[in-house]
């Protein structure tokens, strides 16, 4: 399905389905992988802005590691629930630490309401293929950072969101082959995918390059490049696909903020 828009923004109307699916310990991936990850990352002290926090379940690890944090999100029916979970934890004294506090507020990455060179840090998880104006997601990431800041961008992988790429069984060959096939990599592409059952997304298409190149024009370093295998309770839920573990579906970018001005990558 190949759609500019939807009427309706997909996280609100789709809140309970992401929060069941992908939160409170549902998800292999991210249980396994995704926050360890950014757990392993985050800085001994300042502020952690999580863009894009959905329920807050990152945000909420930062707290839980004795950092200050705030998430942003711009659908309600996420906030909401972020409020609410937050606020559930801290009465039962859980993901909180002494003397740190945890805000949410309703916005989108394209438009931060935070002061320039305030962050330690950013993390953006599996956000920015669903942004339309990403250089200038981008642009504002890098603003908002304080020099010597870091941004943890969480993707997932460009290989495998490619428009009409998918698994083949190839029968023709003996023995059999199993093999990932890669659709036009290097066009940018905005697509509406069905997900799951009624579940429709939307996803933005760019290869690495654009990413990398929009970041470092916005004055953000690469420090480090990451392809992790799937994690094996995912690998477990996908059995007829043997060849899943040796390809990658997330791909992490760590990026440091310059002691210079921020370039301009506003598109």
């Amino acid at each position: 399905m190949n759609n500019a828009g939807l009427g309706v923004d997909p996280w609100d109307e789709h809140a309970d389905w992401w929060q069941r699916e992908f939160t409170e310990g549902a998800d292999p991936e991210y249980v396994e992988q995704i926050l360890p990850l950014i757990e392993s990352r985050l800085p001994k002290a300042g502020c952690v802005l999580d863009v894009g926090c959905g329920e807050g379940q990152v945000t909420r690890l930062a707290v839980k590691a004795g950092l200050d944090a705030v998430g942003l999100d711009a659908a309600g029916a996420q906030l909401s629930v972020a409020k609410q979970r937050g606020r559930r934890r801290s009465t039962a004294g859980q993901d909180a630490a002494p003397g740190r506090g945890v805000a949410f507020a309703q916005a989108s990455v394209t438009d931060l309401p935070v002061a320039d060179a305030s962050m330690g840090m950013v993390v953006a998880s599996l956000v920015f293929e669903h942004v339309p104006a990403y250089r200038r997601g981008l642009a504002e990431v890098a603003r908002v950072l304080a020099p010597g800041g870091r941004f943890l961008l969480l993707l997932n992988h460009p290989l495998l969101q490619t428009p009409d790429s998918g698994w083949i069984d190839d029968h023709i060959l003996e023995p059999p082959e199993q093999y990932w096939r890669v659709g036009a990599y290097l066009t940018e592409a905005d697509t509406v995918e069905e997900v799951e059952p009624d579940v429709f997304i939307r996803f933005f298409h760019r290869p690495l390059s654009s990413y990398l190149n929009t970041a470092i024009d916005a004055g953000l370093v690469l420090e480090r490049m990451d392809e992790p295998a799937p994690p094996p309770g995912f690998v477990a839920r996908a059995p007829e696909y043997a060849e899943a573990a040796s390809i990658p579906r997330l791909l992490v970018l760590q990026f440091k903020r310059g002691p210079g001005p921020i370039g301009d990558a506003l598109a």
